[in-house]
């Protein structure tokens, strides 16, 4: 499948899902090589396609391979001696197959049997309170598991979603929720540092929101704060999964975020959610671990790499690579992303934690923190910051000092870039291997 948000998508998706085949949703803006990598490994018999994408797919493809367009009479898939869905054995059998990037350079399919779809959705649908009332503002992609999540969990429960596929005009993202009556809205933290530095949220009135989530990477506490502020009456939910998950694996519930600031929450119903030092054993207190994860949302394993499953799945769990910490209830925090963090002068340095400083300076929309080769420290602690608007005198200089007051000298940036834009893919996710390739 490879369609932006659409009635196209949707019908297809689900389409496809029923008949008992595997869906394969990809991002239509990934390389021709990116593509053609996924058609030649799945070995793929069927493509859906938006006719905007149909010459750059032609271009793919062998003639044995059956392309259909949202201009295509197509009723191969939903044909009644085609539908096979009395024989899926839902507990074993795949229903999607997600492609996220790999570490090697290839990237690795998700695959994620109908009970993975099932086991999460319900889940989510439960801590949310969804009902057939419940109309979302869509601007994550269907193809990037966040999304593909609210499609299933509205269209489970009877609700509606709307689709906005204009978010490089994020304006429209506030005006759509109070034209359709939104009464939810999700997004990653680039979603909601661009809301809230760059629209007119902070004066809009949005009476029918009962809901948000946010999911996608740890959103920085000053913009929670806001948010809040903000936001009064309206539920938001702090979330934390990962494809391999088929989406969500934590939440943290409304009335506790000021009290567990920065927590992804516990784990959801059905879910059990650790923190494991490299012993195996539960963290204490303030220690950090890994974040593991078991369940019947746990993907079935990465689609022909057997290496890459076994580092992940152990003994039924998930092993995230995310490091965290815990407190004396329970709640998890995470710290990073274990191959995130900045190894200076022997030292970890978390990224996140100088991040969250320099985006305390009220003209800063975006800032990521990495390490770079340095000769003596091995790595030096790099970053890049997007301003708002150019005319505000901020320099290099500036946001050093503002390092200097709060953050000791092994953490303060040594080298710092302003860019016009963060490079994303198109989940609104930061490409930190971009910018790693960048600062060489």
């Amino acid at each position: 499948m490879v369609s932006e948000n659409s009635n196209f998508f949707i019908e297809n998706y689900f389409g496809i899902i029923k008949s008992g085949v595997i869906c394969v949703p990809i991002n239509p803006a990934l390389s021709s090589k990116e593509i053609k990598y996924i058609i030649d490994s799945l070995n793929i018999k069927l493509i859906f396609t938006q006719n905007k994408f149909s010459e750059k797919i032609k271009q793919l493809v062998c003639d044995d391979i059956e392309i259909y367009t949202d201009s295509s009479e197509c009723n191969l898939i939903c044909a009644p001696e085609n539908n096979y869905i009395e024989r899926v054995d839902i507990q074993v059998d795949v229903a999607v197959i997600l492609f996220t990037s790999g570490s090697t350079g290839n990237p690795k399919g998700v695959m994620l049997t109908h009970y993975n779809l099932i086991y999460n959705t319900n889940s989510i649908i439960e801590y949310l309170k969804l009902s057939q009332r419940d109309r979302v503002e869509t601007v994550l992609p269907f193809y990037y598991c966040y999304g593909t999540s609210i499609l299933h969990t509205h269209f489970r429960v009877g609700g509606s979603l709307v689709i906005n596929n204009k978010f490089m005009f994020p304006q429209t993202v506030i005006e759509d929720i109070n034209k359709y009556n939104c009464t939810g809205f999700s997004g990653v933290p680039s979603t909601y540092q661009i809301l809230l530095r760059m629209t007119d949220i902070k004066n809009t009135k949005l009476p029918t929101l009962r809901y948000i989530t946010q999911a996608g990477g740890k959103l920085p506490e000053i913009f929670i704060k806001q948010l809040i502020d903000i936001l009064k009456g309206v539920d938001i939910f702090i979330m934390y999964g990962q494809t391999e998950a088929t989406a969500r694996l934590s939440y943290l519930p409304p009335h506790l975020i000021n009290e567990k600031m920065n927590s992804i929450g516990r784990g959801i119903k059905g879910t059990e959610l650790l923190v494991l030092n490299s012993e195996g054993k539960s963290v204490r207190v303030g220690e950090t671990g890994e974040v593991v994860a078991l369940g019947g949302n746990i993907m079935k394993g990465y689609f022909n790499d057997k290496e890459e499953t076994d580092k992940v799945l152990k003994n039924g769990y998930l092993y995230t690579g995310d490091i965290a910490k815990v407190d004396d209830e329970g709640y998890i925090y995470i710290v990073a992303r274990e191959k995130n963090f900045i190894k200076s002068g022997g030292i970890r340095i978390s990224p996140k934690e100088i991040e969250d400083i320099i985006l305390q300076i009220p003209q800063v929309v975006e800032c990521v923190v990495i390490g770079v080769e340095d000769d003596i420290l091995g790595e030096a602690v790099k970053a890049f910051v997007v301003l708002i608007e150019n005319k505000y005198f901020i320099d290099f200089k500036y946001i050093l000092d503002f390092c200097k007051k709060q953050l000791p000298s092994y953490k303060t940036p040594r080298y710092i870039e302003f860019l016009k834009a963060l490079p994303k893919n198109s989940s609104g996710k930061v490409l930190i291997k971009s910018l790693s390739k960048k600062a060489l």
